[in-house]
C-alpha cells in the first residue's frame, strides 16, 4: 500500500484541554487534509472504494480529514495524523471475501429437535395433572 504523507496538506490550530499558557500559545492541534480524487497513487477503482467506505470522514470537498491534539507538541500531533490517515486508506482498501453460503447439516438438525423435543417433555411434566386423566 502506498504511503500518501507527501499528499497530505496540514493546517494547525491551537488545542483545547491541558497545557497551561502552552496550550495558549502555541498550535499544537494539527489537521490533515488528503484529497482522495487527486491523489496520483491509487487507481480509479481504489479511489472509489475509498470514497466509498470513508464517505462519512471525507467533507463536501471530497477531502479526507483527520486531527489530533492528543499530544503536547505539534511534530507529536503530525506524526498521528499520518499514522491514523494510513491506516484508514490501508483497511478501506481491504477487500472481504465473499462469505459462502452453507446448509445446516442433517447431525445439527437432528440435534437441535431433538433438544426441542427434551425440552418440551420437560415443560410438559412440569404442568399440573390434569383432572379427567
Amino acid at each position: 500500500m502506498p504511503d500518501i504523507t507527501y499528499e497530505i496538506k496540514f493546517k494547525t490550530a491551537r488545542s483545547g484541554g491541558k497545557g497551561g499558557q502552552n496550550v495558549n500559545k502555541v498550535e499544537t492541534m494539527v489537521e490533515g487534509y488528503w484529497q482522495v480524487a487527486n491523489s496520483s497513487l491509487f487507481s480509479p477503482e481504489e479511489k472509489e472504494r475509498i470514497s466509498e467506505k470513508l464517505k462519512n470522514k471525507i467533507n463536501l470537498d471530497g477531502f479526507l480529514l483527520v486531527k489530533s491534539q492528543a499530544e503536547r507538541s505539534q511534530l507529536g500531533n503530525k506524526q498521528l495524523v499520518i499514522e491514523k490517515m494510513n491506516e484508514l486508506v490501508a483497511k478501506a482498501l481491504l477487500v472481504q471475501k465473499a462469505r459462502k453460503a452453507t446448509k445446516v447439516s442433517k447431525a445439527a438438525k437432528l440435534r437441535r429437535l431433538e433438544s426441542k423435543q427434551k425440552n418440551s417433555a420437560i415443560k410438559q411434566n412440569r404442568r399440573k395433572p390434569s383432572k379427567d386423566d
